[in-house]
């Protein structure tokens, strides 16, 4: 029976790693709330800068700059470019400073461009601005693995979901705000277009710098304190609860099975001992001992500590990970489903005028930021049944939820491209219905995520988003080619997200042999 006193009251704990069993949402001044709000918020907020261009991009800022089609479709192909060089170089950096300074990083760094917005007065200028803007949309990969970093295998899927949901609901905000931020400095303030529509970048630059400094000062990086000791705090947890031996965070490689018991790992000599955490207890057993904390048994303890403690990786050790196959399903589904949401989303708006024109700028955008808002409920939707689904069927059943509904989310794309509705009702169920399919594949994707190399989560973080975001440059550059067809493009990107989807299924979803994860 679903228990709504754990939207507010204090969490159990899992005793080694101190994540939360349960999401205290509404909570903010529990840690693990605060960290959920700031989680979800901070990305929103980046994903609504990220996308402030295209709801004036068609009409005003194309008209002020005289762009041409071909012009607006490559700055949109250069924002997502940009984006993805920096979710590559997000995840490696959030296993080694931690999520929570490569977050505010991202917002502050994304926060630059944003309000030089104003400075651009042509084609190049734009092109340019759009690159550095793209850093804020590399936010997402701190976003999930500090949520990752705070909710327990049981709730991650629903708490990345949600993170990651609210977050793109952002780009449905941004079709809202930036008109209606636009339109009232022209009718209210009396400023020209020309001076409008720069002036309006102020207000998420604003935000963003303030979401940066906030979550910095009110938020930790782990469960546990600095991000420097959670090998430490771990160490501690476990010899507080009467476990001894030698734990160690990766054994030899990140894929390399571990070994059980307390010896040391085959070929692990000193090069290894930074990772190697060997004491004794100094304590008698008390399993359960604090306050909140869940009964999980001595064995899955020892797996957690062995398997699910990130460390920083080295260059040869990323390699592995980076190149698994479980990391090219999350990679390759996350290619499908992202790529096809931020392509979408840049030319919604547009696709809609071509069909209503009698909805022009303002009502194009407003239905077109449905899309984006849809993903408050249908992202968390994909996350909520991925941890009912693990229940049940563990991980297969995890891996089977994103390729079922990425089937599914291509047959809707594939009829919107065959029929090309000119009906509105028609349309927009049909968009609301590819949305469902798709966004919810999105909250499935990343609630396997943490489960596959959990001790390299911000490696298979980053490249699955990294694989979104060049998923939204093939799209986009589909459509550049396409031009104004593009009915064309909804049915091409149906069927490749039905191929590449059936091709990956096969692949285990987590490594054979894997400690911790399952």
């Amino acid at each position: 029976m679903l228990d709504l006193a754990v939207l507010w009251k204090a969490p159990d704990v899992n005793p080694v790693n101190r994540k939360a069993r349960s999401i205290p949402g509404l909570n903010p001044f529990n840690v693990y709330g605060r960290v959920f709000f700031f989680s979800w918020f901070g990305f929103m907020i980046a994903f609504w800068s990220w996308y402030a261009f295209p709801p004036l991009l068609y009409e005003t800022i194309a008209k002020d700059l005289g762009l041409s089609q071909s012009d607006v479709a490559n700055s949109n192909i250069v924002s997502l470019t940009a984006t993805l060089l920096i979710r590559l170089v997000a995840g490696p950096a959030c296993d080694r400073f931690g999520p929570r300074y490569t977050f505010a990083g991202c917002l502050l760094l994304g926060a630059i461009p944003t309000a030089l917005a104003g400075a651009v007065y042509n084609v190049e200028g734009l092109l340019a601005l759009r690159f550095f803007v793209g850093i804020l949309g590399g936010s997402f990969v701190p976003c999930q693995v500090w949520s990752t970093g705070f909710f327990d295998k049981n709730v991650v899927g629903t708490a990345n979901a949600l993170t990651g949901g609210f977050g793109n609901a952002g780009g449905g905000i941004t079709y809202f705000l930036m008109p209606a931020i636009f339109d009232s400095l022209v009718a209210e303030r009396g400023l020209t277009p020309h001076v409008a529509w720069r002036v309006t970048f102020i207000v998420p630059f604003i935000c963003i710098v303030c979401t940066a400094v906030a979550m910095l000062i009110c938020c930790p990086d782990t469960p546990t304190g600095k991000w420097s000791e959670r090998h430490l705090a771990v160490q501690q947890n476990l010899a507080s609860h009467g476990i001894s031996g030698a734990v160690v965070d990766v054994p030899g490689e990140l894929t390399e099975k571990a070994t059980t018991g307390t010896d040391s790992p085959s070929g692990s000599g000193s090069a290894n001992d930074e990772k190697k955490l060997g004491f004794e207890a100094v304590e008698p057993k008390q399993v359960g001992g604090f306050a909140h904390e869940a009964q999980i048994g001595e064995q899955q303890m020892l797996d957690t500590a062995r398997g699910e403690v990130v460390v920083k990786p080295s260059f040869r050790e990323a390699l592995p990970v980076v190149f698994s196959p479980q990391t090219l399903v999350q990679a390759g589904a996350y290619f499908c489903s992202f790529g096809a949401e931020l392509a979408i989303n840049s030319i919604l708006g547009a696709y809609y005028v071509k069909n209503f024109p009698a909805l022009k700028q303002r009502g194009s955008g407003n239905w077109a930021a449905m899309f984006g808002l849809l993903n408050v409920v249908f992202r968390p939707l994909g996350g909520v049944l991925s941890d009912l689904i693990y229940t049940r069927a563990g991980v297969w059943g995890k891996k089977f939820l994103i390729h079922g509904v990425a089937v599914l989310t291509g047959v809707f794309l594939i009829a919107i491209g065959l029929t090309n509705p000119k009906d509105q009702n028609t349309m927009f169920g049909l968009v609301a219905g590819m949305a469902f399919f798709l966004e919810s594949g999105n909250g499935a994707n990343f609630g396997l995520v943490p489960h596959v190399h959990p001790h390299a989560n911000g490696i298979v973080s980053g490249c699955t988003g990294a694989a979104g975001n060049l998923g939204g440059i093939v799209f986009a550059i589909i459509f550049r080619y396409n031009h104004k067809d593009y009915a064309k493009v909804f049915w091409i990107i149906g069927v490749m997200t039905i191929g590449i989807n059936l091709a990956l299924s096969w692949i285990r979803p987590i490594p054979k042999g894997q400690i911790g994860g399952h």
